[in-house]
């Protein structure tokens, strides 16, 4: 049996090679560029299920009506459609989430649901995401080993907005927890760091801790504005 994995960054590729060793489980193949996930591509291998643990892109209609498409969404949804789920649920003070496993439909994060696991969202974002690609990972082998019938979502509908590179600036940000939640929220990899800025300048923020209850160190990268 074939699968393929559509996903991007570093974790999940490392999470992948781990899998594709997992001989007693089939084919497993592995994309990370919209180009590639191409009908010829798919009728070539013929997956059982198409997996994406993150993938920015929206899949082709043609595509979720001819194959198992499953993504992966950091919330207890229907709760947190949409957008940059672990920026919101953070700035909203949450501490902990579930990651679910659905079936992409035409509806944005509305499909149905195979299974949810837990998630803490302590850290920085970028450990964050580790985390929650070796679970994802996990609930792959679990949906592969399973023939599980996703379910309807069930509950209120709560959306959540795409943030956008501008959010990340630190202005109406008030009290220390606000400002250290806000700073490690947006660190990770190839995501708009937090940051201020002035006429000739821009700070960007990482790596926030505590000092005290009532002073925050982080790590600051100045840059020249053209």
């Amino acid at each position: 049996m074939n699968y393929l994995i559509a996903a991007h960054h570093s974790w999940n590729k490392k999470n992948f090679d781990a899998l594709r060793e997992r001989t007693d489980l089939g084919n497993f193949f592995f994309i990370s560029n919209k180009e590639d996930l191409s009908l010829k591509f798919l009728e070539d291998i013929n997956p059982r299920y198409i997996f994406f643990p993150h993938w920015n892109y929206i899949v082709p209609e043609e595509i979720l009506n001819s194959y198992e498409c499953v993504c992966f969404h950091m919330t207890d949804l229907p709760f947190g459609r949409g957008g940059s789920p672990l920026q919101n649920l953070i700035i909203r003070g949450m501490k902990k989430t579930k990651i679910s496993a659905l079936r992409m439909t035409e509806v944005l994060d509305g499909g149905p649901i195979y299974i949810k696991k837990d998630l803490s969202l302590s850290g920085k974002a970028g450990n964050i995401y580790k985390r929650a690609s070796k679970i994802i990972f996990n609930l792959i082998i679990y949906l592969v080993k399973n023939n599980t019938i996703p379910q309807p979502q069930e509950g209120e509908i709560v959306s959540f907005s795409r943030r956008k590179p501008s959010d990340s600036a630190i202005n109406d940000v008030q009290g220390i927890d606000s400002l250290f939640n806000f700073i490690r929220m947006l660190d990770a990899p190839n995501y708009p760091h937090a940051f201020l800025e002035n006429d000739n300048f821009k700070f960007h923020f990482t790596n926030v801790k505590y000092n005290s209850d009532n002073e925050l160190q982080a790590k600051v990268i100045i840059k020249k504005k053209n």
